[in-house]
């Protein structure tokens, strides 16, 4: 008969904690190897890693389009990167906030929910951060697909660039648009040893090309200064502030969803200080940099053709020099490759298998994200930087603002950074709470979404036509005021109203594991304490290293010595 491999839980001296789930909870509905907790030798990623991580995933034609943009919607460059740095400034403070506990715990982040929301009600942050996901797969895959019609028609002639229309689009840009397509695909299949290399080397080489390429327009337009001239349509008066507040909500949305998602590569790191560093250096000055970059050609375009070109594509496209178009294309297109599997494949693919961990893993969700992808029809998310910023990003910005107000409110107030790994796993355990879902983080994310995007609102012409798809006066009239805020809004008011609820109605099984730093009599023995909580116990041993002794391990109550491992 063979032995029942029982769970065990151990902390480190620098604060990570391994654990070994034991069959019980291996073999539960509720797990499969890619949502299993990093073990320690598998956590390998350093503080380059990292760095390279987010100039890979910054350097792409989807930051460079929505730098763009801000030029399009009238903004000088100055007033441009001022919008930018300070959403990345801002964006950075969750993004740390959540990466701790995939550091701490080697957890993805759909099973650092179940923690939050319930077992089962992780599902709906996870689902709902997938879904978005979906759909910057597709935008960033459109982009792509249109840098390789480029390469390719510079290569094939006019019959290519010139072909028969296909569905409101050259048939040789579904063509491309399915290259692209497989491509990714095919990465994903390799796993994330392979995504980590291609990311060590993409992201620094389109930023060699950006600066390369802005040397050229430069020459092109005979000096800096044409890029450096080209005025605001907005001015600094009340023009521009109507758009500054909406654009840095599209900016901070933009990584919104790493912000949240972030455990999913934190869970490889080798310390807390590594992956802080690492993207603390890594986002705000890579994404500023680069955009920088951006902002420059696309004024340059500016003054070489007389518009402000905001896709990026396009712009090249119009350049003379093959060699520049097929070089600056095909580099770009790498990292746009690198950023796409990294941001919006990786992380849904997880969300996905945590629906169904018996059915789909990391390799099926990643198929399924690429197909829905397709599904949500970026090209049209992608008509104008309207859309692109104050439809698309604007409106999930406010809905993920909510549920990173109630992550870090649960993570860092409530639990104070303690979990029970093993219990996130265990049907009827500590984070089952009521019938798999915790309602008070329900209550506070549903009611801080509703706020940040219950008034949203598309404005109207002098001719009376919308420019958006939102009603004039907002979906609900008196929240109009702050569709404006919508992220900070829906961010603020999870945040507030989660902690009210735990006051008022606080859960038995989340005061029993903040009280395991404040109560010795519960370190001692902590099953009377769980049994009067209507809590079930867990079926393994948690433990902690000795920091004076590291070959020694011993139970939570510290009696029992074990040797290392």
């Amino acid at each position: 008969m063979t032995e029942m491999v029982r769970t065990q839980s151990v902390e480190m001296p620098d604060g990570r904690v391994e654990t070994q789930l034991g069959a019980d909870l291996v073999e539960g509905g509720y797990h499969n190897e890619d949502l299993a907790p990093v073990q320690l030798p598998q956590r390998t990623w350093s503080t380059y890693n990292y760095m390279a991580l987010w100039i890979g995933m910054s350097h792409n034609l989807a930051t460079w389009a929505l730098a763009a943009g801000l030029i399009a919607l009238g903004m000088s460059w100055v007033q441009a990167i001022l919008v930018i740095a300070v959403a990345n400034l801002v964006v950075l403070v969750p993004m740390l906030l959540n990466a701790h506990a995939g550091t701490k715990y080697g957890i993805p982040f759909p099973v650092f929910l179940r923690s939050i929301y319930g077992v089962r009600g992780a599902n709906f942050g996870a689902l709902l951060r997938a879904i978005i996901a979906c759909g910057w797969f597709g935008i960033q895959t459109w982009l792509g697909g249109s840098g390789v019609a480029v390469v390719l028609g510079k290569v094939f002639g006019d019959w290519w660039k010139n072909a028969g229309m296909v569905a409101g689009e050259p048939w040789t840009m579904w063509v491309s648009f399915a290259i692209f397509w497989i491509l990714q695909m095919l990465l994903i299949w390799k796993g994330m040893d392979a995504i980590r290399r291609f990311e060590n080397w993409a992201g620094p080489a389109v930023l060699v090309v950006a600066v390369l390429m802005l040397v050229w327009m430069a020459y092109k337009v005979g000096g800096f200064g044409p890029l450096l001239d080209q005025p605001s349509q907005l001015g600094w008066g009340a023009d521009f502030w109507k758009v500054f507040f909406p654009s840095l909500m599209g900016m901070i949305a933009f990584w919104a969803t790493m912000s949240l998602s972030i455990p999913d590569f934190t869970r490889f790191a080798k310390s807390q200080k590594g992956q802080m560093i690492g993207q603390g250096l890594g986002l705000p000055i890579t994404m500023t940099f680069f955009s920088v970059l951006a902002v420059l050609i696309t004024s340059g375009g500016i003054a070489l053709y007389g518009e402000a070109i905001w896709d990026p594509n396009q712009l090249i496209g119009k350049f003379d020099n093959i060699v520049v178009v097929l070089f600056g294309v095909l580099t770009v297109l790498v990292a746009t490759l690198a950023v796409n599997v990294a941001a919006n494949v990786v992380s849904p693919s997880y969300d996905f298998a945590n629906v169904f961990p018996k059915v789909i893993n990391r390799r099926v969700g990643g198929i399924l994200t690429g197909i829905i992808g397709i599904v949500i029809m970026p090209w049209k998310l992608l008509e104008s930087a309207d859309t692109y910023i104050f439809v698309w990003l604007d409106f999930y910005g406010g809905l993920f603002g909510a549920v990173a107000g109630v992550m870090i409110a649960d993570y860092w107030v409530i639990k104070r950074r303690r979990i029970d790994v093993s219990e996130l796993y265990r049907r009827g355990g500590r984070y089952w709470y009521t019938g798999g879902w915790n309602w008070r983080a329900m209550v506070a994310t549903v009611v801080g979404m509703i706020i940040g995007v219950g008034g949203a609102y598309s404005t109207v012409d002098a001719k009376g036509v919308k420019a958006g798809p939102f009603p004039a006066d907002g979906y609900i009239p008196f929240l109009k005021v702050f569709w404006h805020y919508n992220w900070v809004a829906g961010f603020a008011v999870a945040f507030i109203l989660y902690l009210i609820l735990c006051r008022l109605a606080p859960d038995p099984a989340a005061d029993v594991v903040v009280q395991h730093d404040q109560d010795p009599a519960l370190l001692t023995d902590p099953e009377p304490a769980l049994a009067a909580a209507g809590v079930a116990p867990g079926e393994g041993d948690t433990l902690r290293r000795d920091p004076s002794d590291p070959e020694t391990e011993t139970d939570i109550d510290g009696q029992r010595p074990r040797s290392s491992r």
